[in-house]
């Protein structure tokens, strides 16, 4: 079975045709799936739905043989393990960032997590290592440059240590050099088994790293 299952979705917005309409989509575990279509296509609402942030009028979807809905992610318990398994990155990093530092930042995943003060500090230590930010560690969010955002905001997710990926225009507001970077990183994190998906207007730059590419309409 695979990790990702969706049936038969519809979703639709008041006002209008419906976003999205009969989609089925099959991920496998350890693959890179990209989505990609113009604006208005239905890209950030799919990401939204597999984060369990919005959910489909009709149709279901399963992770790893359990339908997410917005009954089951009513239980705390059941919300806490599917957030730990599956991180979100939003396009807008300033939708992520509500903390003083840096460090709280990184740190609010895992402490909503219940991990203990020793191994909430070893990740955000490691996860500052990782992106090199160390120097950001007591900066405020709020204050940092765009791409500065982007990185924290992607640190805060990694800190959990997800299964799966999931991001919506992760090239956005980068510099090539930085683009480059999370390229070859993101192609790391799918070699040691990771689930990714992304949402990219960048598909040349994402055909290297996607396994399926999903265009919607």
């Amino acid at each position: 079975m695979s990790l990702i299952e969706l049936d038969n979705i519809y979703f639709g917005y008041e006002e209008g045709l419906p976003v999205l309409d009969g989609l089925s989509v099959s991920i496998e575990k350890g693959s890179c799936l990209a989505v990609t279509g113009d604006n208005g296509s239905g890209k950030t609402t799919l990401l939204r739905i597999l984060n369990g942030l919005a959910f489909p009028s009709r149709g279901k979807y399963f992770f790893d043989g359990t339908e997410i809905d917005r009954e089951y992610l009513k239980d705390n318990r059941n919300s806490k393990r599917f957030h730990k398994r599956v991180g979100f990155l939003f396009q807008n990093p300033d939708t992520m960032l509500f903390n003083p530092r840096v460090y709280d930042e990184i740190a609010f995943g895992p402490r909503q997590m219940g991990l203990s003060d020793e191994e909430v500090d070893k990740r955000v230590s490691d996860t500052l290592a990782l992106f090199e930010i160390e120097d950001l560690k007591e900066k405020v969010p709020y204050h940092l440059s765009g791409g500065q955002k982007k990185w924290v905001a992607l640190a805060s997710v990694l800190a959990l240590n997800p299964e799966v990926l999931i991001m919506d225009e992760p090239l956005a507001g980068l510099d090539r050099k930085r683009q480059e970077w999370l390229i070859n990183f993101l192609k790391d994190l799918k070699d040691s088994g990771k689930t990714l998906i992304l949402a990219t207007h960048s598909l040349d730059k994402a055909e290297g790293l996607a396994d399926d590419i999903l265009e919607l309409e």
